[in-house]
């Protein structure tokens, strides 16, 4: 396995490691399955690259991706919250508008961006064009999202936040509206969403409509992994897990597909790992169990 194979593979890591935490936010902070996210992470490549081949700087049409990803988790918490329609339906009707909505956004399926200036390229004109900037302006970014989800969720509004998906029927009786932190959770989930989206869309030179299919099971796979990995000993662990979840799963992939796997087998072994995640722990405790009758 060469260094520039790993490298490689840990920059998508990181790159879709953002992405993982904004399902986390949704799928254990706020124990809600957010399906959403697969319209959410086109939708940031998207306003991006149409803002990007319109002139626009892309360090602003980045942030606009975010803004746009924030307003889309925003319809499916109120379709959810306000219209009182069931939150997996409410992911699934909002990520099914996001797919007309993106190609209304883009006018076409896809838009190159190869010759166009990007976070990367400004990035390697300041720093020189080595490698290694790409590699550091994505962890630098992912560990400002690390960071920020952190802080945020130590808050008073974070407490109430994760305390609203662990036992919302406690929260309320504390006077807090949990529909409102629903809203909050979904609001920021997809603006990170959205946020790998544009840096997705950017770092590979196109952004194209169906480049977010399977963007839930890919999250869930690197948070679940993160967590057998790191464990569950306090949110601050919980994060990084999920960042290094999506390395380990980013490897796992390119090993598979340089050993033979076409690209076409990648959602079945997306679904092998999550199987293999999910049970890890039960057939560690089943080995455990027949170790000690022996």
């Amino acid at each position: 396995m060469s260094l520039g194979f790993v490298l490689a593979s840990i920059e998508q890591g990181m790159l879709y490691g953002i992405m993982a935490l904004g399902v986390y936010m949704t799928f254990r902070i706020l124990n809600y399955a957010d399906l959403s996210v697969d319209g959410s992470l086109p939708l940031g490549a998207a306003v991006s690259a149409r803002l990007i081949i319109a002139g626009i700087n892309p360090i602003i049409s980045v942030f606009a991706a975010v803004a746009a990803g924030a307003l889309a988790g925003g319809m499916t918490g109120f379709l959810n919250t306000r219209l009182k329609i069931t939150g997996l339906l409410s992911g699934i009707l909002t990520m099914s508008s996001l797919y007309s909505i993106n190609l209304r956004i883009m006018g076409r399926s896809n838009i190159p961006l190869l010759q166009q200036p990007t976070v990367f390229g400004l990035a390697a004109d300041v720093f020189g064009g080595s490698r290694a900037v790409s590699f550091l302006l994505l962890g630098i970014i992912e560990l400002g999202v690390m960071l920020f989800m952190y802080c945020f969720l130590r808050t008073q509004v974070g407490f109430a936040l994760r305390a609203s998906g662990d036992n919302p029927q406690m929260v309320r009786s504390l006077g807090v509206n949990t529909d409102n932190m629903k809203l909050l959770g979904l609001v920021i989930s997809n603006a990170i969403v959205s946020l790998s989206g544009a840096l997705a869309g950017q770092y590979m030179g196109f952004a194209d409509v169906g480049m977010g299919i399977g963007t839930v099971v890919a999250g869930l796979a690197s948070v679940i992994i993160g967590e057998v990995l790191v464990g569950k000993r306090g949110i601050g662990f919980a994060i990084v897990g999920v960042a290094v979840g999506s390395i380990v799963y980013r490897l796992c992939i390119s090993l598979a597909l340089s050993y033979g796997f076409a690209a076409s087998d990648l959602k079945l072994m997306t679904a092998l790992l999550v199987i293999i995640a999910l049970s890890a722990p039960n057939i560690k405790r089943a080995v455990f169990a027949v170790a000690v009758r022996e």
